[in-house]
């Protein structure tokens, strides 16, 4: 009987190891590192994104919802599915703009909502704060940290609003 037994726990295992291996791996980088942060951003993965929200949900820190709620606009980009799409959008909109409103002074907030507003589709109306966040975050980009400063170089590759000159 104790080999019947040892079989089922171990065949059991065996099927529950993939699922446990991807979390342990977001788990194990549950400390927020903001150059893995926009690494995700950028990349276009799902799976990515969804092990990055763990950590930042699991972080306390002072941009949590700021970080949320790009994140979330981002996964709204790439998943499939109009409502699915839609209410991922609206969730991540409030989290970003709440966290724009508790802290205006949040340059990087600013950043993280142009990103999202230069690409978000016309349909849902959130361009209104591209010139406003510009001028923001070129006038404070010396401020910002080098992780931030890198991020947005990069972003000035593929965007039609910020350039790497006006830095």
């Amino acid at each position: 009987m104790k080999k019947t037994e040892f079989k089922i726990v171990f065949i059991f295992s065996l099927l529950l190891l993939p699922g446990l291996m991807q979390r342990s791996i977001a788990q194990q980088r549950l400390r927020f590192d903001k150059e893995a942060f926009y690494n995700v951003m950028s990349s276009g993965d799902v799976n990515a994104i969804n092990d990055e929200l763990i950590v930042v949900t699991g972080y306390a820190t002072t941009n949590k919802e700021g970080y949320e709620g790009a994140l979330l606009l981002k996964k709204a980009d790439l998943i499939s599915g109009p409502r699915k799409k839609l209410d991922l959008f609206k969730a991540g909109r409030i989290k970003l703009e709440t966290a724009i409103i508790n802290n205006p002074d949040n340059v990087e907030n600013h950043f993280l909502r142009l990103a999202i507003e230069e690409h978000a589709p016309k349909i849902v109306k959130y361009h209104a704060d591209i010139e406003a966040d510009k001028m923001i975050v070129k006038q404070n980009f010396k401020n910002l940290s080098p992780v931030v400063q890198h991020a947005i170089l990069d972003y000035c590759k593929k965007s039609k609003v910020l350039h790497a000159e006006d830095f």
